[in-house]
Parts: structure tokens; sequence; C-alpha cells
């Protein structure tokens, strides 16, 4: 569909999770490029905010899913007196279609018949094009394609906070080249071993002469694969786990030369501000889920471990099925994640 007028009013649907919020800025930075004059409103989950909600050309509504019914009630009265030319509903899931029913717009945007799961179908007047077996980044610019919109605008322009900066600086003072560790996602089964984390750390360390940074969120698991990290290896680490914000993680990000992760919400912050990152990607595909910027950096097994442990062709597999099975992410060895820090270090130039 190519309209002759852009909207006036556009409301962003997604609430979660921090790597598909990443995905969608990108989205709305260029749907905001080729309508500049165009008011963007995000209705957006809690967590998630504290990551964008500073941003100053996006008006933020923040949902928190916790409070039950009463966070409805409250983003219901917020809406009554609101009026959009168009709702961008990109979100599978039943909590998202309720307050996608809530929201009063002309045009209600949502996926293709067979991608709109959880029944999203039922809450959208007007479907994207069809398409299959795409990155979840390429999924969602089909929403401005559907406006004829076809650039793809990889500029996330995430303002950091003083404050976030100078923690950045505290942690990474110098220019000597800093590896970044997130070693946990928030499903266990995606996570590599503490023992594989500490031998490819020793190695940067002593090969590279890095700087090892550990970070993650708050949880008891990523506190103790952080000691155990640490217990394994043979040379001295920054444990930063628990100790940042989500501005103050994306700061340091932006300051490190790589981010070594499994498949999580750091892995789209760096990408966010352009760090590279090798990806750990065996019990989800990294052609669908991968950092957008860094796919060849990152390790795929996704093909063997359908085969070796679902005795399955990938092939055959849905598109959005994920092999979360004990040992897939031992399909993942430390000489394949060495080999690929050795690609990333030969290509960078050192940062001054």
């Amino acid at each position: 569909m190519i309209i002759d007028n852009p909207p006036q009013s556009v409301c962003i649907l997604r609430l979660s999770a921090l790597g598909d919020v990443c995905h969608t800025l990108a989205v709305v930075r260029t749907l905001q490029h080729a309508w500049p004059e165009t008011k963007f409103t995000w209705i957006i989950g809690k967590l998630e905010a504290k990551l964008l909600s500073h941003i100053p050309d996006i008006e933020f509504i923040v949902f928190d899913k916790k409070n039950g019914l009463a966070a409805y009630k409250q983003l219901h009265q917020q809406l009554t007196e609101r009026k959009f030319d168009v709702l961008l509903h990109m979100q599978l899931a039943l909590r998202a279609s309720a307050i996608a029913w809530m929201v009063p717009a002309k045009i209600k945007l949502g996926f293709d018949r067979a991608r709109a799961g959880e029944l999203q179908w039922l809450f959208t007047n007007r479907k994207i094009t069809p398409q299959k077996n795409q990155h979840v980044l390429d999924g969602l610019f089909g929403f401005a394609e559907y406006f004829g919109i076809h650039e793809h605008l990889l500029q996330w322009n995430v303002p950091l906070p003083v404050e976030a900066q100078q923690y950045a600086e505290r942690v990474i003072p110098d220019v000597q080249p800093t590896l970044i560790i997130s070693p946990c996602s928030s499903h266990a089964l995606r996570n590599w071993r503490a023992e594989y984390y500490a031998e490819v750390a020793d190695y940067a360390i002593e090969r590279f002469g890095m700087r090892v940074l550990l970070c993650g969120g708050r949880s008891e698991v990523e506190s103790q694969t952080g000691r155990d990290i640490i217990s394994y290896m043979k040379n001295p680490c920054h444990n930063l786990i628990g100790q940042d914000t989500l501005l103050q993680l994306l700061a340091t990000l932006k300051r490190a030369t790589v981010l070594l992760s499994p498949d999580s919400g750091p892995a789209h912050m760096a990408t966010m501000v352009g760090t590279p990152v090798i990806g750990l990607y065996a019990a989800t595909r990294l052609t669908r889920c991968g950092p957008y910027l860094s796919r060849q950096w990152s390790i795929d097994k996704f093909a063997v471990a359908a085969r070796t442990l679902k005795n399955m062709d990938p092939e055959n597999i849905p598109w959005t099925k994920k092999i979360e099975a004990e040992g897939v992410m031992d399909l993942i060895t430390p000489a394949e994640v060495l080999k690929k820090l050795h690609g990333v270090m030969a290509s960078i130039k050192p940062r001054s």
C-alpha cells in the first residue's frame, strides 16, 4: 500500500523483549526518516522502557504487565482521548492484542495470516505482505514496506545519558581492547558452559592483551555463572554482573571491542551501538534471530542440532521452532569461538 500523504500519528505496539524492541527501533527510525512530520507513540513494556523511553522524539507509554488488570485499566484511560491514523501491531501475544483492541486507529496493521499467531489477525484490519523464513528484523521491516518504504535504515540513534557514559568510561577507561562476555540468556538451555567462557577469556587476555568484563543481570543464575567463569579462569577479569543499568550496559557495549553472548538482548543492544558480536547459536537459528550486523562473526549450529538431537533435516523444522535440549550448546566449541575472535580482531581498527 502506497499512501499519498504520510499519517499524522502512528502508534507502535511492541512491548517486549529487549532484542525485539531493538529491532523495532530500527523500523521506527526508518519511518521517522520517511515521515519527518509524523508523531510517533510507542506502547512498550516496563523493562524495555528503561532502555529506550528517554529517546526525545518518540512518545512512550509504559505498560507494566505485572500490574495485571490494573495495567490495562490505566492504559485504557491514557488512550481514551487519543486517536491515531495508524497502529502498527508488531507483537504476537494475546496481551498485546488486548491492547491493540483498545487503541483507536483507522488502520490497524498486523502480520499476514500465516504469521499472525496468538490470534493476532483478529485484532487488525490490514496485513503486511506474506514472507517466509526471514530474520526477525526483516519481518518487522515489512510494516514499513506496506506503506511503500523499502529503505532499511540501520541507524538506531539511541542517546546515551551523561551518567551512563561516565559509568562506561570508568569500566573501560582507555583504548585497551575489551571483550565483554554477557554469558546468560533468559532461557537456561541457550547458555554456554562457564568453563568454555573462561577458556575464551583467558585466550583473549593472553593472545590479544584484552580487558575482559563479565556483564549481566541480577538473577541468581547470572550471578552464579559469573562466579563459575572466574573460578575456571587463570587470569583476572572484571565481574560487573548485576552492577549496571541497561543504559550503563549500552554505553559500555559502545566502548567495547567485541561482545560474546548467546541468543539474548545484549547481542542486539551491541548491534545498536555498532559493536561486533560473537553470537552463540545452536538452540535457535542464527539466520532468524542472530545479531543483524554480526552474523558473519557468529556461530550457527542449529542445523547440526537438528540432525544430531532431533534426527531431522533443519529444513523440516518450523522456522520459529527452537531446539532447547540438554547439551545443545555443547555443540559449539571454544576453538570455533576463538577462530571468530581472531576474525573480529583482524577486521577492526584500534579505538582512539
